[in-house]
């Protein structure tokens, strides 16, 4: 019977760091997409979002009907010359068709691109309290770690703590500019 007890004593001492050791490297789950889905802010800014590009589009058929519009008018009165050289009114007309069509490109770049940074600026304000609330969890819990459910190849929903960080979320985080981002925040493209 003393053999016994100092046996499962023996084995109970190596199991011991064994199970601190578990406790130590405690992993907790967040389902990064769900976040992204069903906050507060994300909702509203991506409907903003929807709306902005709905905008963009609409004035791209727009503009791209009126200079057709103008580009066959145009078209149909060079043809008529057949192979003649156009007169001063016509010459000044493709001109001025041309720098509408160039100013149309220009607009719809620069509300493409302006569309681009309001959408990474909203990312960006989302995805940075997102890190910050994770962290906090994180440490509360005394976790060494937190991964994504998207990640994971099977896991405990005990460990799943979106719920929580999403609660924290719409609390801290109820909505978000949705606006080009700063310049100052804007890192130089290509270096």
């Amino acid at each position: 019977m003393k053999k016994i007890l100092i046996s499962a004593a023996a084995a109970l001492s190596i199991g011991l760091p064994t199970m601190a050791h578990a406790q130590a490297a405690n992993i907790l789950i967040v389902d990064s997409e769900r976040l992204m889905s069903d906050c507060t802010a994300c909702k509203s800014a991506s409907a903003q979002l929807q709306t902005k590009q709905s905008t963009l589009r609409s004035r791209a058929q727009t503009l791209q009907a009126q200079l057709q519009t103008d580009g066959k008018t145009l078209q149909t009165a060079i043809d008529a010359l057949n192979g003649k050289e156009p007169d001063a009114a016509l010459k000044a007309k493709i001109t001025a068709y041309q720098t509408r069509e160039n100013a149309a490109k220009q607009e719809l770049a620069t509300s493409t691109r302006n569309l681009e940074s309001t959408a990474a600026y909203v990312q960006q304000q989302i995805g940075n309290k997102i890190v910050a609330i994770v962290e906090q969890t994180r440490a509360r819990r005394g976790a060494s770690i937190v991964l994504s459910k998207n990640s994971t190849i099977a896991n405990d929903n005990a460990i799943d703590v979106t719920g929580e960080v999403l609660t924290a979320l719409n609390s801290q985080l109820p909505a978000v500019s949705v606006v080009p981002m700063p310049q100052s925040a804007q890192t130089p493209q290509g270096r």
